[in-house]
């Protein structure tokens, strides 16, 4: 691997493309730490230190979630606080509604053509859903703060719409997250187009990346003695590798199905009757089921962020309930039905999401794909298989058994952080398995599954194009 990474950068466009990407994580990673004009310092770093610390209740746990999308810049209160979750949730939006309204299944059927226009419409969905996050963000920071000084201070002091002074400074605030939301996303164009992987995913990659040392170190040096000292970090490298290569098998795991040409006669020549097979990989939506499913159980939190300051009580109460529950926050399980409540039940909605998430961009993807239709087309058929809809048929059902096998693999990658969260606060003796809860980077389903997904990605893509010129590649 060392000596084919060797040969790609003794490639000029490969090295140049590879530069280009690391440049692009260079200065994502540099603004990331510019924070948002008028913001305190003092009372930013006791949120942090209120987040860190599991004080700021389901709040503390939504900036976790963000943060992941983000690649960690929302811990810094940063232009890119909000990373690429707008447009992570106005992709969502657009594609619930492509079965839904019938010019948009036309869109998605036109090929890379219609692909544009679903992109473009996606692109103008993300500002008003920047908009409204970032004042979700900016109140969300504003609550942790109010707990974090006792009311003392605001992060924001000029923000708000009255005095009337307040509004110029609001607006500017919300007007520079929206641009840095557009601005990482243009990033991860540039990174598409120019560099090597897909540009979003290499953003959140580089985030997860800077953090993971941070948190391994963290999660070991955070326990009460030397014994579980070393059972956190045996823990952490067992688990983590086990889950690396069940991630890898399930990832490269596919089903062939063979697909046989008839030949044809074109002028003088027979053409086709070639034999060849379709790929139907065992997980082919990757990380995007994750993804979706953590920014809608996200939605509601921020929501309600925005009336955990009512005057009025009642309002206030069933705003922090929310919060914690769609945050699955242990702070307020003594009102409930008994203690881990919040944490279990979010843990099973993320995991009905995750799995109904999986099938549903299955059956998005086939539709877009019309594989049958395009084998029928070409003069491909399955053997024993009718072309046109007896084909479609198979393919469905095969693809569909695939998918129960990834759903599930998904589904519990998203919950495994939060069984060990259960596990170290209720079960005597396991005390030491809280460094791989829910706030570690390392364990995360989502993190791991996009930073193993880019490294297999980014092989492939290098293997091909040293292929190209006959070196020998990473992948044997």
């Amino acid at each position: 691997m060392l000596q084919a990474l060797r040969n790609a950068l003794a490639l000029p466009e490969l090295r140049n493309r590879i530069l280009f990407t690391v440049f692009i994580l260079v200065v994502y990673r540099l603004i990331s730490h510019i924070p948002v004009p008028g913001v305190n310092i003092d009372v930013l770093r006791q949120i942090q230190q209120a987040v860190e610390s599991g004080q700021a209740g389901g709040l503390g746990n939504l900036v976790g979630i963000l943060g992941l999308l983000s690649g960690g810049a929302v811990n810094n209160f940063s232009v890119l606080a909000m990373g690429v979750y707008p447009y992570v949730t106005a992709q969502l939006i657009v594609q619930l509604l492509i079965p839904i309204i019938p010019r948009l299944s036309e869109m998605a059927k036109e090929g890379e053509q219609g692909k544009r226009k679903i992109n473009r419409l996606t692109y103008i969905a993300t500002v008003p859903m920047a908009m409204l996050n970032a004042i979700g963000q900016v109140n969300i920071f504003e609550q942790i703060g109010y707990q974090a000084t006792g009311g003392a201070a605001r992060v924001l002091p000029n923000w708000g719409l009255a005095p009337a002074e307040f509004i110029l400074p609001t607006l500017v605030t919300i007007i520079t997250m929206t641009a840095g939301t557009m601005f990482a996303i243009w990033l991860g164009e540039l990174i598409t187009e120019q560099g090597i992987g897909q540009g979003l995913s290499i953003i959140i990659f580089g985030g997860i990346v800077s953090r993971l040392i941070f948190s391994l170190v963290q999660g070991v040096a955070g326990q009460p003695d030397t014994i579980n000292r070393i059972l956190a970090l045996i823990a952490l490298v067992v688990v983590l590798i086990a889950m690396v290569v069940v991630i890898v098998v399930i990832q490269e795991g596919e089903r062939r199905i063979q697909v046989q040409y008839g030949k044809r006669v074109r002028g003088n020549r027979m053409m086709g009757g070639a034999n060849t097979h379709i790929p139907l990989k065992v997980n082919s939506t990757g990380m995007i089921p994750l993804i979706f499913a953590q920014a809608m159980l996200t939605f509601p939190a921020v929501l309600a962020s925005f009336f955990v300051n009512s005057p009025d009580a009642t309002v206030q109460n069933i705003a922090f309930w929310i919060s914690n529950f769609f945050t699955g926050s242990r702070s307020s399980t003594a009102t409930l039905w008994f203690p881990g409540f919040n944490t279990i039940a979010y843990a099973l909605l993320l995991f009905a999401l995750v799995v109904g998430f999986t099938y549903f961009y299955t059956d998005v993807v086939m539709q877009q794909q019309a594989l049958a239709e395009n084998l029928q087309k070409q003069g491909g058929f399955i053997p024993g298989i009718r072309p046109g809809k007896s084909t479609d048929q198979f393919v469905t059902k095969v693809m569909r058994r695939l998918t129960l096998v990834g759903a599930l693999f998904l589904g519990l990658l998203a919950i495994i952080p939060y069984v060990f969260e259960l596990l170290s606060t209720y079960v005597p003796g396991l005390g030491f398995l809280a460094p791989l809860g829910r706030g570690s980077t390392l364990i995360s389903g989502a993190g791991l599954l996009i930073v193993v997904g880019v490294v297999l990605d980014t092989m492939r893509q290098l293997e091909a194009q040293l292929m190209m010129r006959r070196y020998e590649g990473f992948i044997k």
